[in-house]
């Protein structure tokens, strides 16, 4: 069974009863429904390393495809509104937001611009929360207020939790009366050590083990008429070193480019004015086989986004390159993130196939 991850937090409200979603992971009616993302937990990467999560493995389901770019933002973006990137237009780790004339980088988004005003679309946790269910989100104190959670995540009455031990504290007591309720469980520590020791180290083990001590410390905590999904936001890959491209090393492919962002696997590159299409054309010939990469136009007509609002159209950037293989396209713009060895952002399967495992009581 593959889904998209747009649809797993829809599922969930639609099993729960709430009208305008439906429920396409099968959950069925349910009287608590409570979603945990595992920031970076690949399918593939699980699949491999299943004797280090043996509770997580055993869980029935399969996959859902990530949106594209792999990427937290994006990936709980979709999560939190049931919408693909052309709907919700948080487009990548970084992107151009043309209304402030600069890039806005999500993972460290503070009161400005309004997260009302970036990403105005109604979150699945408002639609549940206004049809009578108490909706939570558990997680670390210091994203309660950020950015990213008050534009996709808002609705859900936000508790704050540093471990294992405090999150199933929190879920056993939202979980514990007798009114509907959808939870929302939080844990990055996977992805940060994929991203600094890499997939597959001791260190990235270890954090697997962890992964497996909380689901089965939440599943401990769960009364009757509950289902839980565990998911993720995307995969990720080891970088090769020898694949790491400089882009300003290459001038070249910085002649006509007022501004990068994206991130190391998937970059928009914004031209200067009339420059697009001869941008395009020195990106695609410097980069063949090392990239895939496409105009904004074609990347709309790919369909990759879903659905684009035209009011979103130019948050893309004028070219969009995708790294094949074990590629990185470094830049100046973001040193420690392209330095890391851990990447996500492309479109291999790795980095796209994530969880979708259900457990029932």
């Amino acid at each position: 069974m593959t889904v998209r991850l747009s649809s797993v937090a829809s599922s969930a409200a639609a099993a729960l009863g709430v009208t305008g979603y439906r429920d396409e992971l099968g959950l069925g009616e349910v009287q608590h429904a409570v979603i945990v993302l595992i920031d970076g937990l690949g399918w593939h990467q699980l699949a491999e390393h299943r004797q280090h999560a043996p509770v997580v493995a055993a869980l029935a389901g399969g996959t859902a495809s990530a949106p594209f770019p792999t990427t937290t933002p994006v990936g709980i973006a979709s999560l939190g509104t049931g919408l693909e990137p052309g709907g919700h237009g948080l487009v990548g780790a970084s992107f151009w937001l043309p209304e402030e004339a600069a890039v806005l980088t999500p993972l460290h988004w503070g009161s400005a611009p309004h997260p009302l005003a970036v990403q105005p679309e109604p979150t699945v946790f408002e639609t549940a929360a206004r049809s009578g269910i108490a909706v939570a989100s558990i997680g670390p104190a210091a994203y309660a207020n950020s950015g990213l959670t008050r534009a996709v995540l808002r609705g859900a009455d936000y508790l704050a939790a540093e471990g294992i031990v405090d999150r199933a504290a929190h879920l056993r007591a939202q979980v514990g009366g007798t009114g509907k309720t959808l939870s929302y469980v939080y844990w990055p520590q996977l992805d940060r050590l994929g991203h600094e020791h890499g997939v597959g180290s001791a260190a990235w083990l270890a954090g697997l083990r962890q992964v497996d001590h909380l689901v089965e410390a939440l599943l401990a905590s769960l009364p009757p008429a509950t289902t839980v999904v565990i998911t993720a936001d995307h995969g990720m890959v080891n970088a090769v070193e020898d694949e790491r491209i400089a882009i300003e090393s290459i001038p070249a492919l910085r002649e006509g480019v007022a501004h990068i962002a994206g991130e190391p696997r998937a970059r928009h590159v914004y031209a200067r004015p009339g420059a697009a299409a001869d941008v395009a054309a020195r990106w695609h010939e410097l980069l063949d086989g090392r990239a895939q990469v496409s105009t904004r136009d074609e990347v709309l007509a790919s369909g990759i986004l879903g659905d684009v609002d035209p009011a979103l159209v130019d948050r893309l950037g004028d070219v969009v390159a995708v790294a094949l293989g074990g590629t990185v396209l470094a830049s100046r713009v973001d040193p420690l993130v392209s330095s890391l060895i851990g990447q996500h952002g492309a479109l291999t399967d790795a980095e796209t196939q994530v969880p979708a495992l259900v457990h029932s009581t």
